[in-house]
Formats: C-alpha cells, structure tokens, sequence
C-alpha cells in the first residue's frame, strides 16, 4: 500500500468539495445529475488518479494503460454514486429538519474515512495487481501458445490455502482456465503466472485444473473474481462492491452494444453508469503524485504535448487539478483550466534565447487568457527574460500573472510585480 497521508488529505478535501455540492442541493434526496456536478466529477477525477497512480511505473503498452485507467475512472465513478447515496440521509436530524453545514459535513466524514481510506487500501493493492498482472497478459500475447503459463504463489507463510493450490498449475495462454482464474484472485491476492517451456513442465489436465480454481474461488460466492484483466483490460470486474450481478452480463460493460442505439437505464445504478461512462468517455488521465491532469479527446493536437508537460508539472509540483481542453474556436488550438486557482491558464515552450522569442510567446498566449505559463528551454539569460516580459506585458492590457518555469523551478509574477520599477527576475527567485 503506497498511499501517503498527502494523498489522503487531498482525496478527503475532494469529498469536502462534493458534500458541499450535496448540501447546496434543493431536495433531501439524492438525484442521478449530480453525479455531473463539477464538484463531484472533480472527486471522482481525483480518486481514479490514486487508482492510477498505483501501477504508474508499470510497463506496459499504451493502450493497455488507456484501458486501464478507464476502468478505474468508472469505477471510482460507482463508488462514488453510493457515497452519495449515503450522505444524502445524513441532510435531516431527527426533527425533519436540515442541519447546519458543518454538523451535516462532521456527520459524512465517517463514509469519507470508510470509503476513501478503509477500502481504499484494498482497491489500491487490486489495481496494481490487476496493473501488473494485465501488462503480462498483453506481453504474453505476443508469443500466444509458443509458451506455456504457469500460477505461481509467492511461497510464504501468507498464502492462502485454496490458492496455494493453484500453485504450478500449467496450461496454454489460450486455455480457458485463465479466463477465470488469472489472478488476481481476490483482495490482496499476491500470486502470479509465469511463461514457462514446454519441454520443463508437464501440462495439467483442465478439468483438475477448473477444480481447483473453483476450490480457490470457493469464498467467491458472487463470482466477482472470476475475470482476466488482460483480457478485459480492466483494472476491476464489471461485478464488483459497487455494482450488481447483471452488470458481468450488460452490453455497455463489455463494450458490445450498438452506440447508435439509445440505452434506457432501468435503475438509479444504471442511470448512474450511463452518466459516468459519458463523462470519461471525452478524457484520459495523466497520473501524478500530487494533482490531476485530464485531457480531453478533443484537445488540440497543435497545442497537445507542450500543454500536457507543463500542465503535468504543475500538477505534479503544485498538486494542481488541471483539464486541458478543446478551444471552440479553432480545433488545433487548446484551453487549460486550472480547477484549483479557479482560472483559464494557457501554456507556453519558449526555446530560442532571444527578446522577440518571449515577446512572441507572450503575445500569442495573451489572446486566450489572462494567466500565462511559459517554460524556458533556453539558456537565455535573466536580463534579457526579463525585458522579454516586461515589454509585452506592458503592452497587453489584459495579461493578470506570468508563471515561469525554468530549470525544474518557477516563478510566479504578478502584473504589478513585472510592471514595477527595477523589476529583474534572478535565479534566486526561482523555487
């Protein structure tokens, strides 16, 4: 579990953000919308991250980890429908009347505590599981049947009875025992399955092999473990906690129904999928350690890579939550939305040494907000920078605060600051 107190203290100050939606709510009852409320979408952004951020550093292809964080989205996104479900009672004392904000808020902390650090450590140590063991999968494929694979506990006092009897089990990828018993095999389940040749290890028979797996699964009573990430390339089951037993059978879970034929949700949980299906289907996420950059599909290809590494460092240095976003007037262009300050930030690589370079930069980041961000990948110096900046927004009216970003530091300057007499930027002021 690599969860620090940071992230936790940030997730917690997320659910703060979303109890304040549910209370400005007219009614007393919770109402399917909500779940598009910036609020909550801003929460349900963030706990996905912690979910990616568990496999962060796994390797594997791009589009496995696309896939995988989608999963994480929507299940954090059916989490979070029952946190609110919850928290809604808590609206009302005993007399039928609403209660002021800050008992309602002190009341919900207890589903904050269970939900987002109880069985947020076992969701976590899943996720990675699931992470690793579908990079396998993916790495597996490439050589199919020319191998075969073998389960693998780790061999220690620890390991459950029923899964070390799985150990050794051995059959080909395109055997369907690993459909249903590829681990992970259950919360803080720690085996593996290794390729092995086929001249070393006798094959075992599939229907002892199917025996044992359900052996292993027995305590599984709803079945929910009985997927393969690499398969599916989710990092949780469609039947899990948070949803119901004909979700393993929807045609929207397994990405099989007609998109062109309108679904027509039969319950709340439903409704609900269908509402946060819709919202992750328009963005990816950047995992960081500290903040949230989201990318909307739609973000300008022209504008894309130097947006997403100084949105990602600001995110990463700063904890930022940061949506990169199309511009609705010119499709190879792109806005920045900085959540956490609250304002539209745009981005800018400045790479030439040179006065007019800045001034260039400046300018054009000038006519789509007031908040600029330009790094320098130059080895311009100070003096020059600062004439480059001053210059230019001396001349654009509208230009609030310049951040500069140099050498791994940076520096925020307001308008007044780089209007000032005797302004000069130096490396001392970078931290």
């Amino acid at each position: 579990m690599a969860l620090d107190k940071g992230t936790s203290k940030k997730l917690s100050g997320l659910f703060d953000g979303m109890m304040e939606a549910v209370y400005k709510t007219n009614g007393a009852t919770f109402s399917i919308d909500l779940l598009a409320a910036p609020q909550v979408r801003e929460f349900i952004g963030g706990h996905a991250a912690v979910l990616d951020s568990s496999f962060a550093k796994v390797e594997m292809s791009e589009a496995m980890r696309r896939r995988l964080q989608r999963s994480d989205y929507i299940f954090s996104g059916l989490k979070t429908f029952h946190e609110l479900n919850e928290a809604f009672p808590a609206l009302i004392d005993s007399d039928g009347n609403r209660k002021p904000f800050e008992t309602f808020l002190n009341d919900v902390r207890k589903i904050d505590r269970t939900y987002n650090r109880n069985y947020l450590r076992a969701e976590y140590n899943f996720a990675v599981a699931s992470a690793e063991m579908a990079a396998k999968w993916d790495r597996f494929a490439e050589d199919g049947d020319e191998y075969n694979l073998q389960y693998r506990t780790v061999g220690d006092d620890r390991v459950r009875p029923e899964h070390a009897a799985l150990n050794g089990v051995t059959l080909p990828m395109s055997d369907p025992f690993w459909a249903e018993y590829y681990p992970p095999n259950g919360w803080n389940c720690r085996c593996s399955v290794t390729q092995v040749r086929k001249s070393k290890y006798p094959v075992t028979d599939h229907d002892d092999a199917m025996e044992r797996g359900a052996e292993a699964l027995q305590r599984d009573k709803k079945g929910m473990f009985h997927f393969n990430p690499g398969i599916e390339g989710k990092t949780f089951p469609d039947y899990n906690p948070y949803t119901i037993s004909r979700c393993r059978d929807c045609d929207i879970a397994k990405g099989t129904h007609n998109k062109f034929v309108s679904h027509v949700p039969d319950n709340e949980l439903c409704a609900g999928c269908k509402i946060i299906r819709g919202m992750n289907d328009c963005y990816s996420v950047v995992p960081t350690k500290r903040g949230v950059v989201r990318i909307h599909s739609k973000h300008g290809a022209g504008e894309a890579e130097e947006n997403i590494d100084i949105a990602t460092y600001l995110a990463e240095k700063h904890g930022y939550q940061i949506d990169l976003l199309p511009n609705p007037h010119n499709e190879k262009s792109a806005d920045s939305f900085n959540h956490t300050l609250g304002y539209k930030q745009e981005y800018k690589v400045n790479s030439k040494p040179t006065k007019s370079a800045i001034d260039n930069s400046i300018r054009s980041g000038a006519e789509q907000a007031d908040h600029l961000v330009i790094k320098i990948e130059s080895d311009i110096d100070f003096d020059t920078l600062t004439r480059g900046i001053r210059g230019r927004v001396m001349q654009s009216k509208n230009i609030s605060e310049v951040i500069v970003i140099r050498n791994g530091k940076d520096l925020v300057l307001s308008r007044d600051t780089i209007t000032a007499k005797g302004f000069k930027m130096q490396q001392e002021d970078f931290k």
